[in-house]
């Protein structure tokens, strides 16, 4: 979806200041933000895509105003509220009243390091062959959805060349609304910096993506 997350490419929002040796949380509280929604996944009622399109929802004055993690913790509200975990009530009384949703699974301390270990993976096998090849010249689709997508607005209706074909994975645009996994090829597409900025851009830069097979068509 357009939104206040999609900003590659955009003007008007400043330079990109990297924070020399960042630290991992920049206040005790990230932490349990960052534990509390992992341990709220692991309950098994949402996927990554659909926490993904809960942040990305959040009106785009409280997203642009947020931190990193206040995102994170926004979104969830909006997850544990949507799955029947905690009601609005709930949340602003800042305890439970009512009995909730039962998890399909508790992610308990012990078992954090080998859930963490073994991650999430996405990949998936699919019947059908490659649609394109490295080399080939593709075109990426424009389209302007208000559900989730990994297309970026900046690279779309843009012409490119295929590096790589990556393999087969969960197809987010669908996932993230309860419509499947319906995997897809994924493709590393690269373009030139003309192609991406217009004119005057630096025609030695390039910008790759992974795309999915549907969001490209042949050029």
């Amino acid at each position: 979806m357009n939104g206040a997350q999609d900003l590659g490419g955009q003007h008007g929002m400043g330079p990109v200041a990297p924070e020399k040796d960042e630290p991992y949380f920049h206040a005790e509280w990230e932490k349990r933000a960052l534990g509390v929604t992992l341990s709220c996944g692991a309950f098994g009622a949402w996927t990554i895509d659909e926490s993904r399109h809960a942040r990305e929802s959040l009106p785009p004055a409280t997203y642009l105003s947020a931190s990193y993690y206040e995102i994170w913790t926004r979104a969830l509200e909006t997850l544990l509220k949507r799955h029947g975990f905690v009601s609005a009530a709930e949340l602003a009384a800042g305890q439970m009243l009512e009995r909730g949703a039962e998890p399909k699974r508790i992610l308990k301390a012990d078992m954090v390091p080998a859930v963490l270990a073994k991650g999430g993976p996405c990949d998936r096998p699919v019947s059908d062959p490659p649609a394109f090849t490295v080399g080939e010249q593709v075109r990426t689709k424009n389209f302007n959805p208000e559900t989730h997508t990994r297309l970026p607005r900046y690279a779309r209706a843009k012409t490119g060349i295929i590096e790589a074909v990556q393999g087969s994975f969960v197809f987010p645009d669908d996932n993230a609304h309860g419509k499947g996994e319906n995997p897809q090829w994924i493709y590393t597409v690269v373009f030139d910096g003309p192609e991406i900025w217009g004119e005057g851009a630096d025609p030695t830069l390039t910008v790759s993506i992974d795309a999915w097979e549907s969001y490209l068509e042949r050029a």
